[in-house]
């Protein structure tokens, strides 16, 4: 039977252009990295979010599997990328903005989205100081395919 909850995140299922931009760690200032993204749903209660970056370098994958903790009312997302991090999130989605957020001993982490029918623009953010103040590391900006 299907996650009534995580229906609710039907509208992300599909491909998508993706696109990197307004990176710190990117040289030269303004360089964007072209990709793309695929949410599939896998069973009746998990999604998973595969993005493949195109950069200078080669390419560069991460993955995120999204499935909720129904006794605690809370979307939970892990993460993982080609680098070897592993990475679990706080989430929430109520259809119009989707947030992931990690309040680890490394350092705090944030990623902050406005969904629409045919595009998401998102940020992630970092925290150094346990969440007082908070630098962009970069855009994401997803486009129906």
């Amino acid at each position: 039977m299907r996650n009534t909850e995580l229906a609710k995140l039907d509208g992300l299922i599909g491909e998508w252009t993706t696109t990197l931009s307004d990176a710190w760690f990117l040289e030269p200032p303004g360089t964007e990295v072209p990709g793309k993204t695929i949410v599939e749903l896998i069973g009746e209660s998990f999604l998973v979010v595969r993005t493949t970056l195109e950069g200078g370098e080669g390419q560069s994958q991460m993955n995120l599997v999204i499935g909720r903790s129904d006794p605690n009312d809370a979307y939970v997302a892990l993460y993982e990328d080609d680098r070897g991090v592993c990475r679990q999130y706080a989430m929430t989605f109520d259809g119009a903005r989707w947030t992931m957020l990690r309040e680890d001993p490394d350092f705090h982490q944030r990623f902050v989205a406005d969904v629409g029918k045919d595009r998401i623009l998102g940020r992630w953010e970092a925290s150094e100081d346990k969440g007082r103040t908070w630098r962009k590391d970069y855009d994401l900006t997803f486009e129906r395919a």
